[in-house]
């Protein structure tokens, strides 16, 4: 009489059993999932592939978009949609109190689908970058002004085998399904480009980005710091500076006087401080290029050809603009004005910026080629002619 094993070592007709009976209660108790089928990443134009960024005969899955960051931006998706059956415990939305800060709880779903129902399905396993979209969790009332229900798509991060899968032969018959909610990225192009509905003109990235909503709350909140703070460093504008002499007195000019020189001809007759030499306030970043007390000044890339003692001049072709004030005999430096606005824009007349925001053009050879490029195109080796 042979040895009693529920295990052998081929899968046999109870196997068969037990798998037809656990899709059975899938078809009875589960839900419809929609998957779209992850095919690979696209391929690069032949002029555009590189050796970290390859161009592959096929697009498969098991291809590698970008091997310096071993990512798959650029994916691309089955047109089809493929419909089969999965389980998952439905929770509250509730708040993580465990860590600082408020996380929600449920933003990850783990389903459990059969593993030989859903390979015969897709024509392969479930992977990571499969999206699976959950019919029964569309919102058709949510608050917006389109007349369509929002859907729910999740993207496959992990799948491994269910612990409650595995039957009394000791075969898996489950898979274990980790899923995160999509966000409007790069990766998810070829979905959220889809319309809403057959026929329509919306997009799914127009009923479900936040995309819109979240740069108009980050351009409220750089207008608002602006006004708050519209350069760096500290405004001493509305700081008075009192011009001393030699003997701590101080130092007063005008023409109500007997005795009248040539270089007094600029003076007002209500001038009676002279214009200070300096800024009578230290500190990070407050040179801005103004005088002090508001004084008038001029501006140009040279000096002017007539100048009285206190006069200021800004030069505009030195950067940052550098603020001189003729002493009497020559122009001495007073300031440097560095103080900027905060946002990274072309306005910001900085060396950094003008740098990082080249946009300028260069003839090389009667070829136009762009002052800024990144490493791997400037780099890039060619074939000799």
């Amino acid at each position: 009489m042979p040895r009693l094993s529920l295990y052998k070592p081929e899968k046999g007709k109870d196997y068969e059993f037990l798998d037809k009976t656990i899709t059975e209660m899938f078809t009875v108790g589960g839900t419809d999932v929609h998957v779209h089928k992850y095919l690979g990443p696209k391929n690069p134009d032949l002029a555009d592939a590189t050796s970290d960024k390859p161009r592959y005969n096929a697009i498969k899955e098991t291809n590698i978009q970008d091997m310096l960051f071993l990512e798959n931006r650029d994916r691309k998706y089955d047109p089809d949609i493929y419909v089969m059956r999965g389980i998952y415990n439905v929770s509250d939305v509730d708040f993580d109190m465990s860590q600082f800060g408020l996380f929600l709880q449920n933003d990850i779903v783990f389903m459990t689908i059969p593993i030989n129902y859903s390979v015969k399905t897709l024509g392969r396993k479930i992977m990571s970058g499969d999206v699976i979209e959950i019919p029964h969790l569309k919102d058709e009332y949510a608050l917006n002004d389109y007349s369509v229900a929002l859907k729910r798509f999740y993207v496959v991060e992990d799948v491994n085998r269910a612990s409650e899968g595995f039957t009394q032969t000791w075969y898996p018959h489950l898979y274990r399904v980790k899923m995160k909610q999509i966000v409007d990225s790069q990766e998810f192009k070829d979905i959220l480009d889809l319309p809403t509905e057959e026929g329509s003109t919306q997009t799914l990235r127009d009923v479900l980005s936040t995309y819109e909503s979240e740069m108009q709350v980050n351009n409220a909140v750089l207008s608002q710091a602006e006004a708050d703070t519209a350069k760096s460093g500290y405004d001493t504008t509305n700081l008075y500076t009192l011009q001393v002499d030699e003997r701590g007195q101080t130092e007063l000019v005008t023409t109500d006087i007997t005795s009248l020189d040539a270089s007094t001809q600029n003076e007002l007759a209500d001038r009676i401080n002279q214009t200070p030499e300096r800024t009578g306030y230290d500190g990070y970043l407050i040179g801005d290029g103004i005088p002090p007390n508001g004084e008038a000044f001029g501006t140009g890339i040279s000096f002017p050809i007539t100048q009285a003692k206190g006069d200021y001049f800004l030069r505009t072709d030195l950067l940052p603009n550098r603020l001189f004030r003729y002493d009497g005999q020559r122009w001495v430096k007073m300031e440097d004005a560095v103080r900027m606005t905060m946002t990274n824009t072309d306005t910001r007349n900085t060396l950094r910026t003008g740098f990082i925001n080249n946009s300028t053009t260069s003839k090389i050879g009667g070829e136009t080629v762009k002052e800024r490029q990144s490493l791997s195109e400037a780099l890039k080796p060619k074939a000799d002619e």
